[in-house]
């Protein structure tokens, strides 16, 4: 994907699982004067990962951070201070619109002021539209006729506005570039991002006819 898009890849660097000491292979990194280091990682590594590339001063040295999975609660764990300037992609964003705030600030009543995740948002998105299908299908009891109602059905909630499923399943929706604000940037708790790009769900997906899904032939006979 770098080099399709014009870029180049100067290395690449395999860590074990759950690793504590990420100095030599962020070394690596550093040295190679990468304009962007990502990181293919996720979880407790992800975090670790940007808090040691912190400590050696890799975003203040000019380069730059781009994580492949991050969530907003990492970016919470982590403080601003230590993730601002991270780039990452995601497909919600509590603060992205009047909708999104809306729903948000309900979440986060029930859970201690904690805002949501794009995993959250997801899963309520995906109830809510399972429930609409069984609604108008009045009956869950085959989950083949369930499925296709789904499919059928275009999407439409708070979390992710209108949306669609393709016949090999995936959901379409926008996606975001996001870079962490740095902590005088930040108006509050968990105002955290600075949108960077909007790309439309027909490029932020692999087209259709790229997946090889047998879903798809069976749809088009």
């Amino acid at each position: 994907m770098v080099t399709a898009a014009g870029g180049k890849v100067l290395g690449g660097v395999k860590h074990p699982l759950n690793t504590t000491d990420f100095s030599s292979f962020l070394l690596q990194a550093q040295s190679s004067k990468a304009k962007v280091i990502g990181l293919a990682n996720a979880g407790g590594d992800t975090i670790n990962s940007i808090k040691a590339a912190s400590e050696f001063g890799i975003v203040k040295g000019g380069q730059r951070l781009a994580g492949l999975l991050v969530f907003i609660t990492d970016v919470n764990a982590l403080g601003l201070q230590t993730a601002q300037g991270l780039l990452l992609s995601e497909s919600f964003y509590w603060d992205r619109d009047e909708k999104t705030r809306a729903w948000s600030k309900k979440f986060g009543a029930r859970m201690g002021g904690k805002m949501p995740s794009m995993v959250q948002a997801g899963v309520y998105a995906a109830v809510l539209h399972y429930l609409k299908a069984v609604k108008a299908l009045k009956s869950d009891g085959d989950g083949k006729a369930v499925v296709d109602q789904m499919k059928k059905l275009g999407t439409d909630d708070p979390a992710f506005g209108k949306g669609t499923i393709r016949a090999d399943g995936r959901k379409m929706h926008p996606m975001y570039l996001y870079e962490v604000k740095a902590p005088s940037e930040s108006k509050g708790p968990w105002d955290y991002y600075k949108l960077k790009k909007e790309v439309p769900a027909n490029e932020a997906f692999r087209p259709l006819d790229k997946g090889e899904c047998p879903l798809v032939a069976a749809a088009a006979k």
